[in-house]
C-alpha cells in the first residue's frame, strides 16, 4: 500500500498525453456531460443544494487530504503547500461559492477554473504516474474546480459579463502583486512567479524568466476574451448588452 501514497513514485512517472492522460481526461469531460444533463433534469432544489454541498464538501475535503499526504511524508513546507497558486485559490472560492451560491465569486472561479484548471488537466505540474495517490489527487481536484464551473454556467444560469472580464483580470493581477511578495518573504514560487515548473507546460514557451511572467498578462488576456466569446458574440447576434441570467431558486 505503501507504493501507493509514497514521496517517491514507484509506480512510473506520469506522461504527457499518454493513453492513460487521455483516458482521464475523456472520463472527466463525460462525468460534467452527464453532471448536467442530470441536474438540468432534476427539479427539486433540495437536490440540487445537495449536489452543490457535496461538491463543495469534496473541493475542501481533497485539500485537506493532499496537505495531510505532504505532512505523512515530510515533504510540507509553507513556500510549496498553501493554495496559492490560482487553483489552489480556486479550490477554496469554488466551495464557498457553491455554499452560498455566489455570482461575485462565480465571475473569478470561471476564469480562473476554466482558464487554470484546464490548463492544469493538459499539462498537469506533476510527475507520478496511474494509480499513484498524486495522480489521482491532481485530476480530480482540479476536474473539480471545472465541474463548480460547468454547474454553475450550464445548470444554474449564472454567465461572465465583458464587465467581468475586465474585474477578474484586475484582480488577478492585484493577487499576482500579492503573491510575489509573499513568493519573496517565504522562499516560495506561488503561481510559477519565480521560475517554471519543472514538468512541461505553456510556460515554456513563452520565453525565459522574467519574460515569461509578461508574457502572461498577454496570454491572460487572450484566454479571459476566450472564455468570454460564446457569450459576447451570442450578444452581439442578439443586439443586447451583456447580463447575467436569473439566479437558481434554491
Amino acid at each position: 500500500m505503501d507504493k501507493y501514497f509514497a514521496a517517491e513514485s514507484m509506480l512510473g512517472e506520469f506522461k504527457l498525453l499518454s493513453p492513460t492522460h487521455i483516458a482521464v481526461l475523456a472520463i472527466l469531460a463525460l462525468a460534467n456531460v452527464l453532471m448536467v444533463r442530470w441536474q438540468r433534469r432534476t427539479q427539486r432544489p433540495a437536490v440540487r443544494r445537495w449536489f452543490r454541498y457535496a461538491l463543495a464538501a469534496f473541493l475542501i475535503l481533497q485539500e485537506i487530504s493532499y496537505n495531510l499526504w505532504r505532512l505523512a511524508n515530510g515533504t510540507w513546507s509553507i513556500g510549496t503547500s498553501l493554495p496559492l497558486h490560482l487553483c489552489g485559490a480556486a479550490i477554496l472560492l469554488s466551495a464557498v461559492m457553491l455554499v452560498n451560491d455566489s455570482y461575485a465569486l462565480y465571475e473569478i472561479t470561471y476564469f480562473w477554473g476554466f482558464g487554470g484548471a484546464i490548463q492544469a488537466l493538459l499539462t498537469p505540474d506533476s510527475t507520478y504516474g496511474f494509480p499513484h495517490y498524486r495522480f489521482f489527487q491532481v485530476f480530480l481536484s482540479h476536474g473539480a474546480i471545472v465541474t463548480a464551473s460547468v454547474y454553475m454556467t450550464f445548470v444554474v444560469g449564472y454567465r461572465p459579463t465583458f464587465r467581468s472580464v475586465k474585474k477578474v483580470f484586475m484582480i488577478t493581477n492585484a493577487y499576482m502583486v500579492v503573491i510575489a511578495l509573499f513568493n519573496w518573504a517565504v522562499g516560495g514560487n506561488y503561481l510559477f512567479i519565480c521560475h517554471k515548473p519543472e514538468t512541461p507546460s505553456l510556460l515554456d514557451v513563452l520565453g525565459p524568466w522574467p519574460w515569461y511572467v509578461l508574457s502572461l498578462e498577454l496570454v491572460g488576456v487572450v484566454f479571459f476574451m476566450l472564455f468570454y466569446a460564446p457569450f459576447g458574440l451570442g450578444d452581439l447576434r442578439r443586439g443586447v448588452a451583456s447580463v447575467r441570467r436569473p439566479r437558481e431558486t434554491t
